[in-house]
């Protein structure tokens, strides 16, 4: 197997915030040729993924220089009936090359009436599946909609949120998802298990629509399998899946049926660590990467170790993770980076982007002085992951 070499260049987009809210879960998307746009969500710190909407940045230069981050009112809250207020969040955009769309794939939130409502945890509203597209013209993204799935109560709460999909050829789309059935919910969903499967989409350039679902994939362990990314690579797909006891890896040859689900291993035997939060793919040349945190990297006083960000390539025969290819992207500052992007940009360019999260320590997430004291500033990082000899 041929290991790549390749350059690495990091960039701060914007930084610093206001010790109330902070920049979360960013992602980027390319319109072609050159232009980008990032989309992160403002959370407040008040509490735990607490976020009001999206907000959407702007590079017509390849990533080298961007707009202010601008509001979009179409992905802001909703109310409803009952106070209650659902919010779009964990979106990804991706340029859908046959109908020369962004998509974007993400899920709903619920929060409780009031100012300071709390993410709800039981089954009194479903959580959706949503999508939403980027209007070129206009440069805003358009009113978020829910995918409409087959079973109502099986997929009550559904999530495509922090997925990365593959575009098929002819313009269908697999999207992997995580969700769970309304009684499995119940009243705290955190003693339960998500189930992640593969979606068959159709996209007409408005409107997403579901065709099929594949295997349906868990663990009876709190909360099974959610949070996954799917990408095509050398004729075969990657399916890598968050738990919150250690990451999962799968394959298939047709992007719905797969393999049995192996843990993520270094190419020694050893697990690689990495545990309750994401792991997304890179590709570069004939290269397939792993993006993750993971734990044994003298971060003991960061969240879920969630700092600093790795990649490393993965050997496809063995799915492994060569471990004497690990570098670091984005330091630890005491900051968490759990929650990233990866766009394969080109052919022999991928970019990663992701924000320092200020509830960043192990054991007192919301103190900001300790994560401010070991030089965190909420800023937003773009890591350009570029082959050897490519200018």
């Amino acid at each position: 197997m041929q290991k790549i070499e390749y350059d690495i260049w990091l960039k701060i987009i914007t930084e610093g915030y206001d010790r109330k809210s902070e920049w979360f879960q960013p992602r980027i998307g390319i319109v072609p040729p050159d232009a980008a746009i990032l989309t992160m969500t403002k959370a407040q710190l008040w509490g735990s993924d607490i976020f009001q909407g999206t907000y959407l940045m702007r590079s017509d230069d390849h990533g080298q220089t961007w707009s202010k981050p601008v509001n979009q009112e179409n992905l802001q809250r909703r109310p409803l009936p009952d106070g209650a207020q659902v919010c779009p969040c964990d979106l990804t955009p991706q340029w859908h090359a046959v109908t020369e769309k962004m998509l974007l794939t993400g899920h709903t939130a619920v929060y409780d009436a009031g100012e300071k409502g709390n993410l709800q945890g039981g089954n009194a509203h479903e959580r959706q599946m949503v999508y939403a597209v980027y209007d070129e013209k206009t440069g805003k993204i358009l009113p978020w909609e829910a995918l409409v799935m087959p079973d109502h109560e099986k997929f009550y709460w559904c999530s495509g949120g922090c997925a990365q999909r593959v575009d098929l050829p002819n313009g269908e789309i697999l999207l992997p998802v995580a969700f769970m059935g309304r009684e499995s919910v119940g009243e705290d969903f955190w003693k339960s298990c998500f189930i992640t499967t593969v979606v068959r989409c159709g996209f007409d350039g408005a409107r997403l629509t579901y065709l099929e679902h594949g295997d349906e994939l868990s663990v009876p362990v709190p909360r099974g399998f959610c949070e996954p990314s799917l990408v095509f690579f050398d004729g075969r797909f990657f399916l890598t899946l968050r738990n919150d006891e250690k990451g999962y890896v799968t394959t298939g040859q047709d992007g719905l049926h797969y393999d049995k689900v192996t843990p993520w291993v270094f190419d020694d035997g050893q697990e690689l660590g990495s545990y309750n939060t994401q792991q997304h793919w890179v590709t570069l040349s004939s290269g397939l990467f792993l993006v993750y945190t993971r734990r044994g990297a003298k971060n003991d006083r960061v969240i879920r170790h969630r700092a600093p960000l790795f990649m490393a390539q993965v050997d496809p025969g063995r799915l492994c993770v060569i471990k004497e290819t690990e570098r670091i992207l984005v330091p630890d500052y005491g900051a968490q980076h759990g929650n990233f992007g990866t766009l394969n940009a080109w052919p022999d360019e991928s970019w990663v982007v992701t924000s320092e999260g200020m509830h960043g320590d192990a054991k007192d997430y919301r103190n900001l002085e300790l994560t401010e004291r070991r030089g965190a500033n909420n800023r937003v990082y773009l890591c350009r992951i570029v082959r050897n000899g490519t200018k």
